[in-house]
């Protein structure tokens, strides 16, 4: 627990850091571009989301192979042959992305944020490979300043843009793409014994990354399933609607997502510190990491009311849309729970089959309410309520075949409990919203507290003995 909290202390004051940043560019970078650029931007956000999956499994085999690990006992010269190989392949795949956006992209504008993606995918992936390296052998605090370097340069050159009053969606791209060299350059220093190491024979390189593709495949998948299941609603949304509602809508969400950044902080202390635990103590650290986590989460679903007031008077122009944080906000809940227990958990288990199953299955339901909400129904109040259902769909099936697994983990009161919380803030938001909205659900969240007291009281008491010790 003290590794914990020491680890835990560099990547919570890094990614406080990062959302922070992150809160800026999504706060402030809608104000100063017009509505059509700004959806531009959240475009060339969303093809960036699926960069990662250009390594086909070869980061996440890695990860999943030698997290646990010690830094100093890595075979350094293995992990020189797999860097620059993979650095090869993703300039080969960056090229070819540019080339296409090239050849087959008639809207120049599109070619430009192609470009910029196919740019992304040489600067991100060999640094992944770094970063899960530094992450599964527990260097939090270099993996955690590599996080914080990228987002404090992007926001740097951002601010710099709009005191030049040069702020245009592709010179804010632009910005992006320096932070993210930047935090390459600085990974290449953390791991100068493996980058700069003499790589080992080629045919060795090769085997090697062939177990490992193989081994971080499912992994991959699940993560390309877990991203198209908001994706396919988003892609449809753009191509049903205009950029300017899609850039509305992506704002919504990202505003409903920053919280899952320092959730994420959490998650990649967890992980390798599970793969040195003893298995018979995962359901008792389960049951102490989501309490601590569920139960202020859905306590701070009460600042939706204010955040709301506060946005739509800074952000007129995206008022219409800000709405819908009402339906969106309880992503917040699906999301980290599904980012710091559920897929650490599963991971730790090596039971990635069971995750690329349930996030598989929930793809082919995303591709159902897609069809039938946007192109059938042509609603958008239901494509977006369609996001929040499908992210409660695959959190609960995960959770119920993960506490199947974990002895002494029954959660169904639990599970139960905070849906109908979720729930009830939907309808007291959407439907009755203002002060009797806000009145009804913070109601609801004390007799939630009082159900919940014997758990709170084990977590003040854990705490208090902690920092005793």
């Amino acid at each position: 627990m003290k590794r914990f909290l020491k680890n835990f202390s560099y990547t919570f004051l890094s990614n406080i850091i990062s959302l922070l940043i992150s809160s800026v560019i999504t706060f402030i970078v809608p104000k100063f571009l017009k509505v059509e650029s700004y959806g531009y931007f959240q475009l060339y956000l969303f093809y960036v989301n699926y960069i990662g999956f250009f390594h086909f499994g070869w980061c996440d085999g890695i990860f999943l192979r030698y997290a646990g690990a010690y830094y100093d006992k890595l075979d350094k010269k293995l992990f020189s042959g797999q860097f620059y190989m993979l650095a090869f392949f993703e300039i080969l795949i960056g090229t070819f992305i540019i080339c296409y956006g090239y050849f087959f992209t008639s809207d120049e504008t599109k070619w430009f944020v192609i470009t910029c993606v196919g740019i992304s995918t040489v600067l991100i992936i060999p640094r992944c490979l770094l970063q899960y390296l530094l992450q599964g052998t527990n260097r939090i605090k270099e993996y955690a300043v590599i996080t914080m370097i990228e987002k404090i340069i992007t926001v740097v050159g951002i601010f710099l843009l709009f005191v030049m009053q040069y702020a245009n969606y592709q010179a804010v791209i632009v910005a992006d793409l320096m932070g993210k060299l930047s935090s390459l350059i600085y990974s290449v220093f953390c791991c100068k014994d493996i980058v700069f190491e003499r790589p080992c024979k080629i045919k060795q390189s090769i085997r090697e990354a062939l177990i490992n593709v193989k081994v971080g495949l499912n992994l991959m998948l699940a993560n390309i399933a877990s991203f198209l299941i908001i994706g396919l609603i988003r892609m449809a949304i753009e191509k049903k609607w205009d950029i300017a509602t899609f850039g509305k809508i992506s704002l919504t969400i990202s505003i409903s997502n920053l919280l899952l950044v320092v959730i994420k902080a959490v998650a990649n202390v967890i992980f390798p510190l599970l793969k040195r635990m003893s298995q018979d103590k995962y359901s008792e650290v389960y049951k102490i990491l989501r309490d601590s986590m569920m139960i202020p989460l859905l306590g701070m679903m009460v600042f939706y009311y204010p955040i709301k007031t506060i946005l739509s008077l800074w952000l007129p122009n995206y008022a219409d849309s800000l709405k819908y944080m009402a339906i969106l906000f309880p992503i917040c809940i699906y999301e980290s729970k599904d980012t710091l227990l559920i897929n650490t958990y599963l991971k730790a288990l090596r039971k990635e089959k069971w995750l690329l199953a349930v996030n598989a299955a929930t793809v082919l339901f995303s591709v159902l309410l897609s069809y039938i909400s946007v192109f059938v129904l042509q609603n958008l109040d239901t494509a977006i309520l369609s996001i929040v259902i499908l992210l409660a769909c695959r959190c609960i099936i995960s959770e119920v075949l993960l506490t199947n697994l974990i002895e002494n983990a029954n959660l169904y009161k639990d599970i139960v409990l905070e849906n109908i919380l979720s729930v009830l803030f939907i309808i007291t938001s959407w439907s009755i919203g203002g002060m009797l909205g806000l009145i009804l659900y913070m109601i609801s969240y004390l007799i939630y507290l009082f159900l919940k007291r014997n758990n709170i009281l084990k977590l003040a008491g854990l705490l208090k003995q902690y920092v005793r010790s």
